[in-house]
Parts: C-alpha cells; structure tokens; sequence
C-alpha cells in the first residue's frame, strides 16, 4: 500500500469516527431532550416498549400527533357545568363509591372530549395528555388503573382514585377562553374553591363502602 493510500484509509477512518461521534452527541441529546420534557413517562414508556429507540420514537410521534391537534381551554359556561357534574360525582361516592369512580371516568373523558382531545381509547388519551400535562397525566393512569378494577377495589383505593381524577379535573378546568377567544388561567375565588377543591374534602378516612 502507497503512502498516499494509507493517508487516504487514515482520512476515511478518522471521518468514519467523527461522524460516530457526532451521531451519539445527537442522540444523548435528543435522549436528555425526551427526559426533560416527559418526566417519568420517559421511563415508562422505555420499559412498556422495551427498547429505548422505540420508545423516543413513541414520544416524539405523540408531540407531533398532539401538535396538529385543535386544544381550547373551555368557556366559562362550560367549565361552570362541569364543576357542577364534579361535585355531583363526589357526592355520589358516599353511597356507590364504584359507580362515582365510574362516572368520574366517563366525566373527564367528556371534558378531554370537549377540549379537542380525540377520543379513542384510554391508551391513546393518557399519551396526548403526556406531551403537554405530564403531571396530571400520572394521576389519569394511576385513577384509571382502579377504575378499570373498581369492582374488586376496596373503599381506601376508590377514594384514591377520586382523588387522582380531581387532580386531573382541576388542571383540564383551570384554562378558561375570555369572550374574546383568549385564554388563561382563571383565579380560584371561594365560590369555586367549593365548586372544584384540590383534596376532596368530602372523602374522610371515615367513609366506608356499602358492606364494608
């Protein structure tokens, strides 16, 4: 081999690694990028998928799909009826806790529904929710996971769930649209501290299921 071919395998080589270098410092950060903005989704969904490149797949397809999505905050009027439908659903609990955890479900749905979230199944809406309100979205899976076995559940993890939906319930009422279109973060006065309370005062370690 000629010396003008060995600089030439040299040149090829030192390019090859450059690039290897260059492709891992883009993943680590697209990788630190995903962390940031998913919290702990980041590694539910590795390990739901199994493979870490599947699961950023996962991610980044879910905020594009979220992206092109139509989301409005709700009007007033709006907001006001499901405050009313809420507390409806927590005073249900006393006396049918299963069906009220039920009818919390059905309820957030309609309001997910009515703020432009597709509605397809829970998979699907628990994954929109992640790209933009990964807090919350928790809370939506750990309060599903109960009501999907709600007959079986005891009073203790009904009322957990409860409380997960009203974690949930407040943040998708909390943005209301002025008449204008416009939309923002409604300040909480006393009347709707009683309409929508983050703990549900009404859900004492007292309460005990019907046959309980």
């Amino acid at each position: 081999m000629s010396g003008q071919e060995i600089t030439l395998a040299v040149v090829i080589a030192a390019a090859v690694v450059i690039l290897l270098l260059v492709w891992l410092f883009m993943r680590q950060r697209r990788t630190q990028a995903l962390r940031d903005a998913f919290g702990e989704e980041y590694d539910r969904t590795v390990e739901a998928r199994g493979k870490r490149s599947a699961a950023e797949d996962d991610l980044i397809e879910r905020r594009e799909r979220v992206a092109k999505l139509q989301i409005r905050p709700l009007t007033a009027s709006e907001r006001d009826s499901y405050a009313n439908d809420w507390n409806e659903t927590k005073a249900l609990f006393v006396d049918s806790p299963v069906e009220a955890v039920s009818r919390a479900d059905r309820l957030l749905t309609d309001v997910m529904n009515t703020r432009g979230y597709p509605m397809g199944d829970f998979e699907n809406r628990h994954a929109d929710l992640t790209v933009d309100h990964g807090e919350v979205a928790k809370h939506y899976f750990a309060g599903h996971e109960i009501a999907a076995r709600s007959s079986d559940a005891t009073t203790e993890e009904l009322r957990r769930a409860i409380n997960h939906y009203e974690a949930l319930f407040a943040d998708m009422t909390s943005e209301i649209a002025d008449e204008t279109g416009a939309s923002g973060k409604r300040e909480i006065d006393g009347a709707d501290r009683r309409e929508a309370p983050t703990k549900p005062a009404a859900f004492s370690t007292t309460t005990r299921r019907p046959g309980d």
